[in-house]
Protein backbone atom coordinates (compact mmCIF):
# COMPACT_ATOMS: atom_id res chain seq x y z
CA UNK A 1 0.00 0.00 0.00
CA UNK A 2 1.66 3.43 -1.07
CA UNK A 3 1.52 5.83 1.57
CA UNK A 4 -0.31 8.80 1.57
CA UNK A 5 0.66 12.38 1.29
CA UNK A 6 -1.11 14.36 4.54
CA UNK A 7 -0.88 18.36 5.41
CA UNK A 8 -2.14 18.99 9.02
CA UNK A 9 -2.36 22.55 9.76
CA UNK A 10 -2.15 23.39 12.93
CA UNK A 11 -0.15 20.69 13.82
CA UNK A 12 1.26 21.36 16.80
CA UNK A 13 -1.75 21.80 18.66
CA UNK A 14 -4.06 20.02 20.61
CA UNK A 15 -7.02 18.67 17.96
CA UNK A 16 -3.59 18.91 14.97
CA UNK A 17 -1.11 16.16 16.80
CA UNK A 18 -3.82 13.99 18.02
CA UNK A 19 -4.77 14.13 13.73
CA UNK A 20 -1.50 13.35 12.39
CA UNK A 21 -1.12 10.95 15.09
CA UNK A 22 -4.16 8.80 13.61
CA UNK A 23 -2.89 9.12 9.97
CA UNK A 24 0.18 8.43 11.49
CA UNK A 25 -0.84 5.13 12.56
CA UNK A 26 -2.14 4.18 9.50
CA UNK A 27 1.35 4.66 8.06
CA UNK A 28 1.00 7.95 6.54
CA UNK A 29 3.31 10.66 5.35
CA UNK A 30 2.86 13.72 7.52
CA UNK A 31 3.75 17.61 7.11
CA UNK A 32 3.10 18.97 10.27
CA UNK A 33 2.17 22.96 9.84
CA UNK A 34 1.97 25.10 12.47
CA UNK A 35 2.66 29.04 13.35
CA UNK A 36 5.29 27.89 16.30
CA UNK A 37 7.86 26.44 15.94
CA UNK A 38 8.74 22.28 16.68
CA UNK A 39 10.85 22.27 19.83
CA UNK A 40 9.84 18.62 20.71
CA UNK A 41 10.68 16.86 18.26
CA UNK A 42 7.32 16.07 16.79
CA UNK A 43 8.13 14.17 13.92
CA UNK A 44 10.52 11.53 15.23
CA UNK A 45 7.50 10.96 17.82
CA UNK A 46 5.05 10.28 14.38
CA UNK A 47 7.61 8.13 12.99
CA UNK A 48 7.65 6.04 16.42
CA UNK A 49 4.22 5.64 16.26
CA UNK A 50 4.31 4.29 12.64
CA UNK A 51 4.49 7.62 10.17
CA UNK A 52 6.20 6.78 6.68
CA UNK A 53 7.81 10.15 6.52
CA UNK A 54 7.40 13.30 8.66
CA UNK A 55 8.44 17.10 9.05
CA UNK A 56 7.30 20.19 10.63
CA UNK A 57 7.35 23.64 9.28
CA UNK A 58 6.68 26.89 10.52
CA UNK A 59 4.06 28.91 8.75
CA UNK A 60 1.56 32.11 8.48
CA UNK A 61 -1.21 30.01 7.51
CA UNK A 62 -3.14 33.02 6.19
CA UNK A 63 0.27 34.49 3.45
CA UNK A 64 -0.20 32.71 0.55
CA UNK A 65 3.40 32.76 -0.34
CA UNK A 66 4.02 30.35 2.67
CA UNK A 67 0.94 28.22 2.34
CA UNK A 68 2.28 27.57 -1.05
CA UNK A 69 6.28 26.74 0.14
CA UNK A 70 4.31 24.40 2.51
CA UNK A 71 2.33 22.58 -0.17
CA UNK A 72 5.65 22.53 -2.71
CA UNK A 73 7.06 20.92 1.10
CA UNK A 74 5.03 18.10 1.30
CA UNK A 75 4.85 17.61 -2.23
CA UNK A 76 8.72 17.47 -2.41
CA UNK A 77 9.39 15.62 0.59
CA UNK A 78 6.44 12.90 -0.14
CA UNK A 79 6.37 12.94 -3.88
CA UNK A 80 2.32 14.06 -3.67
CA UNK A 81 -0.08 15.23 -1.68
CA UNK A 82 -3.48 13.19 -1.07
CA UNK A 83 -5.46 14.64 1.98
CA UNK A 84 -5.33 18.07 3.64
CA UNK A 85 -6.63 18.71 7.06
CA UNK A 86 -7.41 22.48 8.43
CA UNK A 87 -7.33 22.39 11.83
CA UNK A 88 -5.10 25.91 12.24
CA UNK A 89 -7.40 28.14 14.53
CA UNK A 90 -6.80 30.33 17.29
CA UNK A 91 -9.86 32.35 19.78
CA UNK A 92 -9.80 36.28 21.56
CA UNK A 93 -12.35 37.14 23.79
CA UNK A 94 -13.84 40.94 23.63
CA UNK A 95 -17.14 41.79 23.46
CA UNK A 96 -18.17 42.90 19.79
CA UNK A 97 -18.10 47.08 20.62
CA UNK A 98 -14.71 46.60 21.71
CA UNK A 99 -12.97 44.45 18.99
CA UNK A 100 -11.06 46.49 15.73
CA UNK A 101 -10.73 45.69 12.35
CA UNK A 102 -6.74 44.24 13.43
CA UNK A 103 -8.90 41.55 15.93
CA UNK A 104 -10.97 40.27 12.65
CA UNK A 105 -8.69 40.04 10.76
CA UNK A 106 -6.38 37.98 12.58
CA UNK A 107 -9.25 35.84 13.28
CA UNK A 108 -10.28 35.64 10.02
CA UNK A 109 -6.69 35.15 8.49
CA UNK A 110 -6.05 32.10 10.93
CA UNK A 111 -9.13 30.37 11.19
CA UNK A 112 -11.11 31.09 7.52
CA UNK A 113 -8.40 32.57 4.94
CA UNK A 114 -5.76 29.79 5.59
CA UNK A 115 -8.05 27.12 5.20
CA UNK A 116 -9.04 28.65 1.94
CA UNK A 117 -5.82 28.75 0.85
CA UNK A 118 -4.81 25.57 1.58
CA UNK A 119 -7.66 24.66 -0.43
CA UNK A 120 -6.78 26.36 -3.25
CA UNK A 121 -3.29 24.70 -3.67
CA UNK A 122 -4.05 21.85 -3.14
CA UNK A 123 -6.84 21.71 -5.64
CA UNK A 124 -3.96 22.80 -7.96
CA UNK A 125 -1.31 19.79 -6.90
CA UNK A 126 -3.88 17.19 -5.48
CA UNK A 127 -4.01 13.85 -6.72
CA UNK A 128 -6.94 12.58 -7.63
CA UNK A 129 -9.04 10.64 -4.80
CA UNK A 130 -7.71 13.06 -2.50
CA UNK A 131 -10.02 15.08 0.35
CA UNK A 132 -10.03 18.19 2.27
CA UNK A 133 -11.17 18.25 5.86
CA UNK A 134 -12.12 21.31 7.53
CA UNK A 135 -11.94 21.74 11.07
CA UNK A 136 -14.52 24.11 12.01
CA UNK A 137 -17.18 24.37 15.18
CA UNK A 138 -20.33 24.29 16.58
CA UNK A 139 -19.76 28.12 17.06
CA UNK A 140 -20.48 28.30 13.46
CA UNK A 141 -24.21 26.97 14.30
CA UNK A 142 -24.79 27.72 17.84
CA UNK A 143 -22.12 30.29 19.48
CA UNK A 144 -21.85 32.47 23.04
CA UNK A 145 -20.99 35.73 23.69
CA UNK A 146 -17.52 37.33 23.31
CA UNK A 147 -16.49 35.45 20.30
CA UNK A 148 -17.79 36.87 17.45
CA UNK A 149 -14.98 36.36 14.84
CA UNK A 150 -14.24 32.95 15.80
CA UNK A 151 -17.75 32.17 15.40
CA UNK A 152 -18.07 34.03 12.11
CA UNK A 153 -15.08 32.86 10.73
CA UNK A 154 -16.15 29.17 11.81
CA UNK A 155 -19.53 29.84 10.03
CA UNK A 156 -17.60 30.94 6.85
CA UNK A 157 -15.41 27.83 6.91
CA UNK A 158 -18.19 25.95 6.54
CA UNK A 159 -19.78 27.62 3.56
CA UNK A 160 -16.10 27.37 2.58
CA UNK A 161 -16.23 23.53 2.54
CA UNK A 162 -19.66 23.49 0.87
CA UNK A 163 -18.84 25.43 -2.26
CA UNK A 164 -15.51 23.55 -2.24
CA UNK A 165 -17.21 20.14 -2.36
CA UNK A 166 -19.14 21.33 -5.79
CA UNK A 167 -15.64 22.56 -7.07
CA UNK A 168 -13.34 19.70 -6.16
CA UNK A 169 -16.24 16.86 -7.29
CA UNK A 170 -14.91 17.17 -11.13
CA UNK A 171 -11.40 17.01 -9.52
CA UNK A 172 -11.85 13.93 -7.73
CA UNK A 173 -11.71 15.69 -4.53
CA UNK A 174 -13.62 15.55 -1.49
CA UNK A 175 -14.57 18.42 1.33
CA UNK A 176 -15.77 17.75 4.26
CA UNK A 177 -16.62 19.88 7.80
CA UNK A 178 -16.14 18.39 11.45
CA UNK A 179 -17.65 20.76 14.24
CA UNK A 180 -16.40 20.16 17.68
CA UNK A 181 -18.41 21.04 20.41
CA UNK A 182 -16.21 21.19 23.80
CA UNK A 183 -12.76 19.43 23.38
CA UNK A 184 -10.28 18.93 26.42
CA UNK A 185 -7.49 21.71 24.86
CA UNK A 186 -5.45 24.66 25.97
CA UNK A 187 -7.86 26.81 24.19
CA UNK A 188 -10.86 25.27 25.99
CA UNK A 189 -9.14 25.31 29.46
CA UNK A 190 -8.08 29.22 28.67
CA UNK A 191 -11.84 30.48 28.20
CA UNK A 192 -12.39 33.64 30.36
CA UNK A 193 -16.29 32.18 29.27
CA UNK A 194 -15.69 28.68 31.58
CA UNK A 195 -13.55 30.58 34.12
CA UNK A 196 -16.17 32.98 35.00
CA UNK A 197 -19.26 30.35 35.15
CA UNK A 198 -20.25 32.40 31.83
CA UNK A 199 -20.54 29.44 29.93
CA UNK A 200 -21.01 25.89 31.93
CA UNK A 201 -20.22 22.81 30.53
CA UNK A 202 -21.30 19.31 32.01
CA UNK A 203 -17.48 17.52 32.34
CA UNK A 204 -19.60 14.44 30.61
CA UNK A 205 -20.03 16.84 27.60
CA UNK A 206 -16.39 17.25 27.07
CA UNK A 207 -14.66 15.22 24.13
CA UNK A 208 -11.18 14.47 23.87
CA UNK A 209 -9.14 15.39 21.01
CA UNK A 210 -8.71 11.93 19.68
CA UNK A 211 -12.59 12.28 19.49
CA UNK A 212 -11.95 14.51 16.66
CA UNK A 213 -8.92 12.84 14.89
CA UNK A 214 -10.92 9.54 14.73
CA UNK A 215 -13.96 11.57 12.79
CA UNK A 216 -11.21 13.22 10.62
CA UNK A 217 -9.18 10.39 9.84
CA UNK A 218 -12.79 8.34 8.75
CA UNK A 219 -13.38 11.54 6.60
CA UNK A 220 -10.53 10.70 4.95
CA UNK A 221 -10.53 7.10 4.02
CA UNK A 222 -11.78 5.18 1.34
CA UNK A 223 -15.12 4.21 3.76
CA UNK A 224 -16.30 8.17 3.38
CA UNK A 225 -15.83 7.87 -0.27
CA UNK A 226 -19.34 8.55 -1.10
CA UNK A 227 -19.25 11.51 1.34
CA UNK A 228 -18.78 15.07 0.46
CA UNK A 229 -19.68 18.44 1.52
CA UNK A 230 -20.97 17.85 4.69
CA UNK A 231 -20.52 19.26 8.04
CA UNK A 232 -20.33 16.88 10.96
CA UNK A 233 -20.88 18.07 14.73
CA UNK A 234 -18.99 15.98 16.52
CA UNK A 235 -20.27 17.30 20.63
CA UNK A 236 -21.50 14.03 22.62
CA UNK A 237 -25.25 15.63 21.76
CA UNK A 238 -24.26 18.97 23.85
CA UNK A 239 -25.84 21.23 21.14
CA UNK A 240 -29.57 18.79 20.55
CA UNK A 241 -30.09 19.63 24.43
CA UNK A 242 -29.55 23.10 25.09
Amino acid sequence: MVSRSVIVTGGLGDIGFAVARAFAQEGASILLVDAREDTEGTPASLLAMGAAAARSVVTDVGDDKAVAAAVDAAIGSFGGLDVVVNVAGMMIYKAIAELGAADWQRLLSVNLVGAALFTAHAFRHMRPGGCIVNVASVHARRTSALVAPYAAAKAGLVSLTRSAAIEGKPLGIRVNAVLPGAIDTAMLRASPNIKSGAEVIDPADVGQPDDIAELTAFLASDAARFITGEDIVADGGRMGSL
